[in-house]
């Protein structure tokens, strides 16, 4: 009898294996990394900034502050960008002058452009403290020469997704390529509205995709262009909690971006 149990039991293990490799055959496919949400912001607007990130602590955010114009900032503002810096956000680049490139190079060169806008902005932000990896064109304008004369100095090349489309033909999520594009969530553009964002986290989130937005001036209240409600941002912050979305910066990204073969 008790051989006979000791059999039984043996060969119940081996059809529960049997089983368990059944199932081994079909395992579900994992995201190839986490769902989440990049907001970077343009110019030079440094106080600004700091005052949303005081804000916005709370959530343990990180984003991306473009900056252009790096040699007419003041002492003070650079050393709230170090400190920005310190605490882990990204500081990128935006151009010296902030010349729009595509305007640029069609009256003069791409070769131009880099003396006149790129190598002097790398070389003062390296002196002044900020490993620039990121780019963000002014304007959001760009073209394929362009990305490809400056694809051997930046690891990650931002532009703009100018349209409103419905979320799955937005342009503005992580394409698996170092050349992104953000979608504008200034209360001046054309279409931003809270609506339409929560469509794109909403996509972002179920879809397992990295969305990317930009902005430039946060501000309590709307006076002018070119600004961003600091409530907005925090909606923003919010819904990530809530809905366990990652903070990601534009640098980040170049750790996702296949190898070329």
């Amino acid at each position: 009898m008790r051989i006979f149990l000791t059999k039984s039991v043996l060969f119940l293990l081996f059809l529960t294996l049997l089983s368990c490799e059944g199932k081994k055959t079909q395992p579900e496919s994992k995201p190839a990394y986490k769902a989440g949400v990049i907001l970077s912001f343009d110019d030079a607007y440094v106080d600004e900034w700091s005052e949303a990130d005081q804000v916005l602590r709370k959530y343990s955010w990180k984003a991306t502050f473009n900056v252009c114009r790096i040699d007419s900032i003041g002492a003070p503002e650079i050393k709230t960008l170090l400190e920005m810096q310190k605490y882990g956000h990204e500081i990128a680049g935006h151009g010296y002058h902030h010349y729009n490139a595509v305007k640029f190079t069609k009256k003069y060169s791409v070769k131009e452009y880099l003396k006149q806008e790129i190598d002097p902005m790398i070389v003062s932000m390296k002196k002044k403290g900020f490993n620039v990896t990121s780019f963000a064109y002014p304007y959001g304008e760009r073209s394929d020469s362009l990305d490809q004369a400056l694809s051997p100095l930046f690891k990650i090349i931002r532009g703009r997704a100018f349209g409103g489309e419905a979320p799955e033909k937005q342009d503005s999520y992580f394409n698996n390529s170092k050349i992104v594009f953000a979608f504008d969530i200034d209360n001046s553009h054309i279409h931003f509205s809270i609506p339409y964002v929560l469509e794109l986290l909403d996509y972002a989130k179920r879809n397992n995709k990295i969305l990317l937005l930009c902005g430039h001036k946060p501000v309590k209240e709307i006076t002018e262009n070119y600004q961003v409600k600091i409530e907005t941002l925090e909606f923003i912050c919010k819904y990530m909690k809530l809905n366990d979305l990652k903070f990601y910066k534009l640098s980040d990204l170049d750790n996702l971006v296949p190898p070329k073969l």
